[in-house]
């Protein structure tokens, strides 16, 4: 026995010196209960352990006859266990940092470039829409094709020189939304993907570049071709003659390439053909009618409410796309898709977008309406443009005619009164106008009101909305010749171009009350005094009533 100092706990040296196998040993000093364990017991467990010193009372014999379990665990190597702990964490850390390093990664490029996206035979991994806008436009700038001809004859062109267009927009989105499919494909780096440019090629633009470079003039064949003509507003023909013709088809797989892959210089050769015309006046007349019974359809849109736009002529030519191939003498038409889209998401709200109005009643003392002085409208803001355009888009390709309504938000309009104070009553058949301030007579004038049978001063209900101090007077006589009165004085205008004002040229009319022999054009004649009257006491919103029958002669 070992004692390893004073008020130490005994151990024990198992297959020690001195101390027999058999011998019984206290597996815990002064432990309840008579527990034992023989040395040669605990020696069989495990030969390793000869020589160690192991507290016996670690395996005291609860009572259930397990003490032989508990001593197997006891005597287990402690290493074993430990390692097992420590593998277990590691792991435990590993998916940890796994799911972390996933869901900081999605994070980190949800508006950038994934990794493994390639571009241009490089990666662009990182890189958000404003890099990679430049990335591309810079791919488009190097990407060259040198075009030869067996005459030794030679021309470098530029994608847009042959005729290529590209949609930096549309290639951006391409690149940010590459590799969407699954978010776990999307951040691994391994899983590579090529983007290419999101490109058109207009061949007859392609044939047209290299027959000006590569061939003389004279001997230049032209295709017949169709544009819209802002004069006639019509797409219309412009004849082409026959000659020598560039067979473009190498240059052609050049560009694929380039489109593919841009941002490098290829090359590409062409021979030559005769021909009478690459495409004929027959076929560019079909093509242009095709496009000018389009320019016929009537596409309208309303906004679910008051308001509705009809497509002019002009915007639907905008949208027109011909598509010549000259090396098969055709041209299609088709309209622009995404030209249309962007159309109605940036103008359409401009024509069926409107601000909310509250209607203005007026009213007499008692609460009687008397007239609507401002109609109510109510509020429409347009939504889902895209919607509407698939539908445009989809009447001008089948060729026709569509009305058509754009979902939106509406907000109902309020109501609200106007009590009138201030009233005018135009007597057509005493010729007098009568001013009045909550129903009491304030003033009364002598008028000439619109000649009996053609102009007569309209009957109804009406409020002064403009005044002029003086104004030029321009309108039609009975002949058609115009007439202008310079320098009228004291203008209220209440219906149109109806209105009080001075009339100095009849004062005859005004005195006597005879619109049949001198009435105006519409106009309320008065004298000068009077009608200033009018201007300075009678505000807008001055509720005017014409009443009464028209005479048919003077009334004074």
């Amino acid at each position: 026995m070992t004692n390893t100092g004073e008020g130490s706990v005994p151990r024990y040296e198992v297959g020690g010196f001195g101390i027999p196998q058999n011998t019984r040993m206290p597996a815990q000093p002064d432990a309840p209960g008579d527990i034992w364990k023989t040395a040669a017991a605990a020696n069989a467990n495990d030969d390793t352990l000869s020589g160690m010193e192991i507290p016996l009372y670690a395996v005291a014999d609860s009572g259930n006859g397990d003490t032989d379990d508990q001593m197997d665990a006891a005597l287990r190597p402690p290493h074993k266990r430990i390692w097992l702990r420590i593998l277990l964490i590691v792991l435990a850390v590993l998916v940890v940092a796994v799911v972390a390093g996933f869901f900081t990664a999605r994070w980190y490029y949800q508006d950038k470039a994934a990794p493994g996206v390639m571009f241009a035979g490089k990666s662009v991994a990182g890189q958000d829409s404003g890099r990679l806008a430049a990335t591309v436009k810079n791919a488009v700038e190097n990407t060259k094709i040198t075009v030869t001809d067996s005459q030794g004859n030679t021309v470098t062109a530029s994608l847009k020189d042959l005729g290529v267009t590209v949609n930096q927009k549309q290639t951006v989105s391409a690149l940010l939304s590459a590799k969407d499919g699954n978010p776990f494909v999307r951040v691994n780096p391994l899983n590579k993907q090529n983007v290419k440019l999101v490109a058109t090629v207009d061949k007859l633009a392609l044939s047209e570049y290299l027959t000006g470079k590569l061939i003389p003039n004279d001997s230049q064949a032209i295709a017949s071709t169709i544009a819209f003509d802002q004069t006639s507003k019509q797409f219309t023909v412009t004849v082409g003659r026959g000659g020598q013709a560039p067979v473009v088809n190498n240059v052609t797989k050049a560009i694929d390439q380039a489109i593919d892959t841009p941002g490098t210089t290829r090359t590409a050769s062409v021979t030559y053909t005769q021909t009478d015309m690459p495409i004929s006046e027959a076929a560019a007349t079909t093509a242009a009618d095709q496009a000018n019974a389009g320019l016929g359809l009537s596409i309208t849109i309303n906004n679910g409410d008051a308001t509705t736009y009809k497509v002019p002529a002009e915007t639907i030519a905008s949208w027109t796309v011909t598509t010549a191939d000259p090396a098969k003498g055709t041209i299609a038409v088709s309209y622009n898709k995404q030209a249309i889209s962007d159309f109605m998401n940036s103008e359409l709200g401009n024509h069926l977008n409107q601000t909310k109005t509250n209607q203005v009643d007026l009213v007499d003392t008692t609460g009687n309406v008397i007239m609507t002085k401002t109609k109510g409208v109510n509020g429409v803001t347009i939504k889902d443009t895209a919607t509407v355009a698939d539908q445009v888009y989809s009447a001008l390709s089948s060729n026709r005619s569509a009305t058509l309504t754009v979902a939106s938000d509406i907000t109902k309009f309020g109501t609200d009164q106007q009590t009138v104070t201030w009233k005018i009553v135009v007597d057509r058949s005493k010729q007098t106008a009568t001013v009045y301030n909550n129903d009491q007579v304030v003033q009364t004038f002598n008028v000439c009101t619109g000649k009996t049978g053609k102009h007569e001063t309209t009957p109804g209900n009406y409020f002064i909305y403009l005044k002029y101090q003086v104004q030029d007077m321009r309108g039609t006589n009975d002949d058609g010749s115009q007439y202008v009165s310079p320098g009228v004085k004291w203008v209220s205008y209440f219906n149109g171009g109806q209105g009080f004002h001075t009339a100095s040229w009849n004062a005859a009319g005004i005195a006597s009350g005879d619109p049949t022999g001198h009435g105006s054009h519409g106009c309320v004649n008065m004298n000068e005094a009077d009608a200033k009257w009018i201007y300075d006491n009678c505000p807008e919103g001055t509720l005017v009533q014409v009443v009464g029958n028209q005479p048919t002669s003077p009334v004074r």
